[in-house]
């Protein structure tokens, strides 16, 4: 077992068209993560007993159970009540709610960090809550999750190699495929690695370095 450099120019377009699917799912799920997200952890701070406690069962639920298994449930058992997605929809589906719940708790974190003032003098000015939400509370909460964020898209960048057992041909799905047709297992499997890091590494730098920033600012 060894590493050819030979075969890594020669399938790295392969790797690449593996690389664009990551990356789409990637994208997906975090446009609809971040929305979904902040959703949710309105609910969570909503005077409703009901809502909290729904938007919690789902965190916790979400939370509490592996995201391989949240994959296969959207995947096979969604079907069965009617609702048939495509491997690459349905791989969006669970990345995007898996993602939504950790997400909901950093927008959370970040809305329940401002001060209560900022609260009050928004209701001396004759503003109502969503007015203070829209206009105070998630401008200023926007600016203190952007780090927290950054590193979750880092993990869901890498999750997306779960979707591959629902045969979606994403960046490891693809390694495994030159590695069984080329019988070489180093290869694909490290220059799969080598592109995880390049796309990992400057987003987690990004993240520490605004994460240094904001705190200077604050």
């Amino acid at each position: 077992m060894q590493f050819r450099l030979d075969l890594f120019i020669q399938t790295l377009p392969f790797l690449l068209q593996g690389l664009k699917t990551t990356l789409g799912l990637t994208f997906l799920a975090m446009v609809f993560g971040i929305a979904f997200g902040l959703v949710i952890a309105l609910l969570r701070i909503s005077k409703s007993p009901l809502l909290r406690g729904l938007s919690s069962i789902y965190v916790d639920t979400l939370r509490g159970t592996p995201l391989l298994l949240q994959i296969l449930i959207v995947y096979y058992v969604f079907p069965g009540f009617g609702l048939k997605l495509d491997a690459f929809t349905s791989g969006v589906v669970a990345l995007s709610f898996n993602s939504a719940a950790y997400i909901s708790e950093i927008f959370r974190a970040g809305i329940e960090s401002i001060s209560f003032g900022q609260f009050e003098a928004a209701n001396s000015l004759g503003m109502n809550y969503y007015q203070t939400m829209r206009y105070v509370i998630l401008p200023q909460t926007t600016r203190r999750v952007i780090p927290p964020i950054t590193n979750e898209i880092v993990a869901l960048l890498k999750d997306t190699s779960l979707v591959m057992i629902t045969g979606i041909a994403e960046l490891t799905y693809k390694s495994k495929q030159i590695s069984s047709a080329t019988a070489n297992v180093l290869t694909p499997y490290l220059a799969a690695g080598i592109i995880y890091l390049l796309l990992t590494i400057p987003l987690t730098r990004l993240s520490q370095n605004l994460e240094r920033r904001f705190a200077k600012g604050d």
